[in-house]
């Protein structure tokens, strides 16, 4: 019987040394160069066919510059401003937008943050089920018509994101 008892035991005892070393290394998705490019050129165009110059940031999921452009006579503070849009998506897991309307009440404290600000045109990209990012845009007259473009950019590459592995 202790013959038997032992191995079982020396084989939970290795089960679960497997499991809790199993869980030390976290593997995530992360948004590719290609993508992100694609992304805010995307964005880029879609103002551009409603007449504004904007620029556009994307961000992976930690917050990290991913891609950045600015349209030709875009101002360089928008390239600053779609940063922070996008970072804000980051920091709350939900639109920028959204985000601002849901707290109203400590808004200007948020906007104290570094690297984030409380404004409209910042959304999520997910990819597979997986949040990979985020997009940010500025620069357009307001809020609503940066996330416009953004909403637009991920329209086009839509079936790109559904198909991520």
């Amino acid at each position: 019987m202790i013959r038997t008892i032992i191995p079982v035991t020396l084989l939970m005892l290795g089960l679960f040394t497997f499991t809790s070393q199993a869980s030390d290394v976290i593997s995530h998705r992360y948004i590719g160069m290609d993508l992100a490019r694609d992304l805010a050129n995307e964005a880029i165009i879609a103002c551009r066919k409603d007449g504004y110059h904007v620029s556009v940031v994307v961000v992976d999921r930690f917050g990290n510059l991913r891609a950045a452009l600015r349209d030709d006579i875009a101002s360089r503070f928008t390239l600053q401003i779609a940063q922070e849009k996008a970072n804000a998506v980051v920091m709350a897991g939900i639109p920028s937008g959204q985000f601002r309307d849901n707290r109203g009440d400590i808004r200007p404290e948020l906007n104290h943050i570094d690297g984030i600000i409380i404004m409209q045109g910042g959304l999520p990209i997910d990819a597979g089920g997986s949040r990979i990012g985020a997009i940010g845009v500025s620069g357009a007259p307001g809020g609503e018509k940066d996330e416009v473009c953004a909403a637009k950019a991920l329209e086009v590459v839509m079936e790109r994101l559904e198909f991520a592995e």
